[in-house]
């Protein structure tokens, strides 16, 4: 105990002059840049420090031991493990998507706050202290010892394979915006060399390098999404803790949207977005008509401007309109439903936003189409709320941070630490996201297009679909339906938004790109690990020295990372969608035989193997069925279909309630499972040795 006791003093000194450290950085960063230090250089400045010491961290816990390489030889102590999980489990999305969401959803969009923390308590009360008691590696090896199957095991390895995978593609996406905004890289680059960010953590080290990275990564993005906070709070409310004012800033919003729906500038931009979606309406009627129709003007214009001699730009504008165009009817039928469907969005009011202070969609006192749209947003809010609770407690890599404290008891205070330090986090977002609109309902909108930030044109540059601006109705004043912000990037444009120094810009950066490095690491590791101990220590070769499972893992990690940056360069969709098909997947395919593993002794392989399958067999059907981009890359035929109204996002709602009864169902009408497994079960709900 008294070795403990030095270990975890000594830990705190460190990661204190930790902290003291990167404050004076960036207190030097900010005199370098009222001295005249340029943007690039603050960003390159910020990514080269960051990265350089997580890379230090990774290197000087540089292991081939087995327990340190997967558990960190179980020594973690609660605090340190809790700040470790919280780090783990803010990814890219938490960070960067979470205000987003609330700023675009409103109160909709604290079904993910409600939801990620609520999943910590279930954590805590069943999973967290049975898994540490059982004292193995992986997920996948509780499953297999508690069931006592091979089977199980691998299609265990296999899924959280898959869930963490899914994951990782999120975090390296966020990664690269994050790169590409600190340093102005192209995307596509900017992904790789975040990449090699997430490698030095976890490569040489494991869990061992990824835990005490962590730590130091969780110091960063906490101090990075605090500062613009309280300092939005200073400038708007005159309070430091902007969640005193959060009431009186909605008002101020409420008030607002009601002048926005009435200004007829904005009425006016809507009316031009509802012809064009007309428009192309018409076009649909008869695609073919209509494609050789536009290709045939195409083709005059540009015989036009070559005849009459126009400047050379302007032939080249027309040739290269001319190239774009759809190349076949079924193309150019995709093309413009696309078209249609983001025009009809933008016609709606508040650029498709709802109020932000409502609850939920439609009114339960109105027309039967207003009950039903209330109805059908309530029960999205409550089904997503569930997915998240459960989805959490079903994450492997979140799990795997539990089997890392020295005992039973500090792994369940870890998880209390856990949510203190998430919710430091999470009790911002929703106050940052009401000070953005506040910025921009009341600054941005109304202002002129030629004195318009220049932030909103670099933004622009990256990638358009993060940011754009045009003026659709000719006045040369931005009005708020000519305003595309994607939510992924609200979190890293509110220091820009308010008027601060770009060296907190470049600050939200890096605790941004902190918080997506920390869970790549933490899935790296759980899909190197999924590979190396549970498939080819545990099935393929059970003689393997500990040093041959280790090197092994680390070849396997560095082929999952190169896998997953490749698919994130193709931004296959956007983060917060596929984080959240992650914890449908996780809750329907791993909580069943895990919770009724731990508190049910007649639980069997056969019914946990009928479970596991069946809860991501609805899951993945569901998602097919219900999300379109998704049914039409499949080659599905017919549009979406909605079970109930459930959004796809909230897919677990149908897998995990089929997961639990299969596993129930199967387990009563098949032999009871051998005394090893009912002993494995009394084992694990033993009272703690003292």
């Amino acid at each position: 105990m008294t070795q403990d006791s030095s270990f975890a003093r000594r830990l705190t000194r460190a990661y204190v002059r930790y902290t003291v450290g990167f404050l004076l950085f960036v207190l030097a960063l900010a005199l370098l840049e009222r001295a005249g230090l340029s943007k690039s250089w603050i960003g390159f400045s910020f990514l080269a420090a960051t990265v350089g010491v997580y890379a230090v961290i990774g290197i000087v816990s540089r292991t081939t031991d087995s327990a340190e390489y997967y558990v960190a030889g179980r020594r973690v102590p609660a605090i340190f493990n809790g700040m470790a999980a919280g780090a783990d489990w803010m990814s890219a999305a938490s960070f960067i998507g979470m205000a987003g969401t609330l700023y675009l959803s409103g109160y909709g969009g604290l079904a993910f706050v409600l939801g990620w923390t609520g999943g910590f308590c279930l954590v805590a009360l069943c999973l967290a202290p049975y898994l540490r008691r059982f004292g193995q590696y992986t997920v996948p090896d509780f499953i297999g010892a508690r069931y006592g199957s091979g089977a199980l095991r691998l299609l265990a390895a296999g899924m959280a394979i898959g869930v963490s995978f899914l994951y990782l593609v999120a975090q390296i996406y966020g990664v690269g915006l994050i790169t590409t905004r600190l340093t102005g890289m192209s995307f596509e680059v900017g992904v790789f060399v975040g990449l090699g960010g997430v490698l030095v953590c976890s490569f040489l080290g494991g869990m061992r390098a990824v835990t005490w990275t962590q730590v130091a990564q969780y110091i960063v993005l906490i101090v990075a999404y605090l500062l613009p906070v309280v300092w939005m709070g200073l400038q708007q409310g005159g309070t430091p803790v902007p969640q005193a004012v959060y009431g009186w800033q909605l008002e101020q919003i409420g008030r607002r949207e009601q002048e926005l729906l009435a200004d007829p500038r904005e009425q006016q931009v809507r009316a031009l977005y509802r012809q064009r979606a007309e428009a192309l309406g018409r076009r649909l009627a008869d695609v073919p008509a209509a494609l050789a129709a536009e290709r045939l003007e195409a083709e005059r214009t540009v015989l036009t401007l070559k005849s009459g001699e126009a400047p050379l730009s302007q032939i080249q504008a027309a040739e290269k309109r001319l190239a774009a165009l759809p190349h076949t009817p079924a193309e150019a039928a995709e093309r413009w439903r696309r078209q249609q469907a983001d025009n009809e969005a933008r016609a709606l009011p508040l650029a498709g936003m709802p109020p932000h202070a409502q609850a939920f969609a439609g009114d339960p006192a109105g027309t039967p189409e207003q009950r039903r749209q209330f109805d059908e947003s309530r029960r999205n809010f409550l089904a997503l709320v569930f997915c998240l609770v459960v989805g959490t407690a079903g994450l492997p890599h979140l799990l795997a941070r539990y089997y890392t404290t020295p005992t039973v008891r500090e792994a369940r205070s870890s998880v209390a630490w856990s949510l203190f330090f998430i919710g430091l986090l999470y009790l911002s977002a929703p106050a940052l996201a009401v000070m953005v609109k506040y910025e921009v309902f009341n600054h941005l909108v109304g202002m002129r297009f030629d004195q318009l930030p220049g932030w909103i044109g670099q933004w622009a540059r990256v990638d358009p679909s993060l940011l754009s601006v045009a003026d659709v109705n000719g006045d040369g004043v931005l009005q708020l339906a000519e305003l595309r912000i994607n939510g992924d990037i609200i979190t890293l444009i509110a220091p820009e938004l308010a008027g601060l120094p770009f060296v907190v810009s470049g600050m939200v950066a890096a605790g941004g790109l902190a918080a997506a490095l920390s869970t790549a690491d933490g899935l790296l590791l759980t899909i190197s690990a999924a590979l190396s101990h549970d498939i080819y220590f545990r099935v393929v070769n059970p003689g393997a020295s500990p040093t041959r499972r280790v090197t092994l893992s680390k070849a396997l990690l560095l082929a999952a990372a190169l896998a997953a940056g490749a698919i994130a360069t193709q931004k296959p969709a956007d983060i917060l969608f596929m984080v959240a098909a992650a914890f449908s997947f996780a809750g329907a395919g791993f909580v069943p035989p895990l919770v009724l593993g731990v508190f049910w002794k007649r639980a069997n392989a056969a019914g946990a193997l009928a479970g596991m399958l069946l809860g991501i067999g609805v899951t993945a059907w569901y998602l097919a069925c219900a999300h379109g981009p998704l049914r039409a890359a499949l080659g599905i035929p017919g549009a979406a279909t909605l079970w109930w109204g459930i959004q796809p996002i909230s897919a677990g709602l149908f897998g995990i309630p089929a997961g639990f009864a299969a596993t129930l169902a199967v387990s009563l009408l098949t032999p009871a499972p051998r005394a090893e497994q009912a002993d494995f079960v009394r084992l694990l709900r033993s009272p703690p040795a003292v």
